[in-house]
């Protein structure tokens, strides 16, 4: 689970020996609680692994479009999986929705995705893993909190450290939780006393509830359908950034992809078009925003969100024209730097068509007089660099 909150640079406070700053950090452990025996449980695995820290600084920036992505994420196996595990656990589902307000098909998309329900979690030591990026520099109090909590989790004896496997961040259990939010959210929906990630499906789903539930799932509410958009939509009011009543995008020819009609209503929603007007598109609501939150790469929150509603029943969604121009990492990167030599704000110069690019983009196709539907093209690039 990779998420969306962004935290500020932390002062370097890490330029020390490791030993020094390990000794230091166990003493502040123990002013908060931490017992003798959770860090003796632990102190195998306080070790500093160079490796992970390339592996963070060093993170390769994928430039698959929402339907690579989506199509190699989401396979018919995944679908039929994700169905399977629905009908074995229905009454946990039921329970969970009723105390969460959270649908078993939203729990179950997360679930799928990130660990195949289980089958991949990860392999490297949470506790190693944190420990090094909380003494490298780059995220060291964001990586500290974690540690502390991974801690606090030997100490409520949900976890022993030879359990705590995972991914080269920390992340832990069958969801991806940070321990932090392991600590936070995680619930014992099994009854037996500890609130297992990893091996338990009833403590899966019930924590994956909770912790959807706080990051502000609204109760019996949609968060994505597919929809036709006509070709004379106003493609400046597209994009999350902009919001409007259902009764609005009726008025202008937005019909749902199952060919009910959409309620002319007041309820605010986006017209979101992950790979420009050609390609598919897409009603989000409210609830989307919680997959943004769980993960800020529209492209991984498209395919959650679409997942949950396939996994609901509704129909493959159209993939658009065929033809429609693949966007490089090296195409972002160049298309970045031109933006920004031009006053717009894209965020990083990083080679990803990330919310803020996607949003300079829509502002110079306006400027430009271009369809404005927040997709780089190769025309656009051509037309920023002639500087016209």
């Amino acid at each position: 689970m990779t998420h969306g909150a962004a935290h500020a640079a932390a002062p370097c406070r890490t330029s020390g020996p490791f030993n020094v700053w390990l000794e230091q950090f166990k003493q502040e452990a123990a002013t908060q609680g931490i017992s003798r025996g959770a860090l003796a449980q632990a102190s195998p695995y306080l070790v500093y692994d160079q490796r992970i820290v390339n592996i963070d600084r060093g993170q390769r920036v994928f430039a698959q479009s929402f339907v690579e992505f989506s199509g190699r994420m989401l396979p018919g196996g995944r679908i039929s999986a994700g169905q399977a595990q629905l009908k074995k656990h229905t009454d946990t589902f039921a329970r969970a929705q009723q105390q969460y307000g959270v649908p078993g098909a939203v729990i179950t998309g997360f679930w799928g995705l990130e660990s195949d329900f289980g089958a991949f979690m990860g392999k490297e030591s949470s506790l190693k893993a944190i420990t090094s990026l909380a003494y490298d520099c780059r995220r060291a109090e964001m990586f500290r909190d974690h540690l502390f909590s991974a801690l606090k989790l030997l100490d409520r004896g949900d976890l022993a450290a030879t359990d705590m496997v995972g991914s080269w961040a920390g992340e832990l259990g069958q969801t991806q939780m940070m321990p932090s939010e392991y600590l936070k959210y995680a619930v014992d929906y099994d009854g037996d006393g500890h609130r297992n990630l990893l091996r338990s499906p009833a403590d899966v789903i019930g924590s994956t509830a909770n912790y959807i539930a706080a990051l502000g799932w609204k109760r019996g509410q949609l968060w994505l359908q597919e929809i036709r958009v006509p070709q004379n939509l106003p493609w400046d009011q597209t994009g999350l950034d902009v919001k409007q009543p259902r009764s609005q995008w009726v008025k202008w020819g937005v019909t749902p992809a199952n060919g009910q009609p959409l309620p002319s209503d007041s309820m605010p929603t986006s017209v979101v078009l992950p790979m420009g007007r050609r390609g598919p598109a897409f009603l989000t609501y409210e609830n989307f925003q919680v997959y943004l939150t769980w993960n800020n790469s529209l492209v991984y929150s498209l395919t959650a969100a679409y997942y949950a509603t396939r996994l609901q029943g509704a129909s493959a969604m159209s993939k658009g024209a065929s033809d429609i121009p693949p966007v490089t990492v090296e195409m972002t990167r160049e298309l970045q730097q031109l933006l920004t030599r031009m006053g717009y704000n894209v965020g990083s110069v990083d080679g990803k068509l990330g919310l803020g690019t996607r949003q300079a983009v829509k502002a110079v196709q306006i400027k430009l007089s271009m369809p404005a539907d927040s997709y780089p093209t190769p025309e656009l690039l051509v037309r920023l660099k002639a500087g016209r």
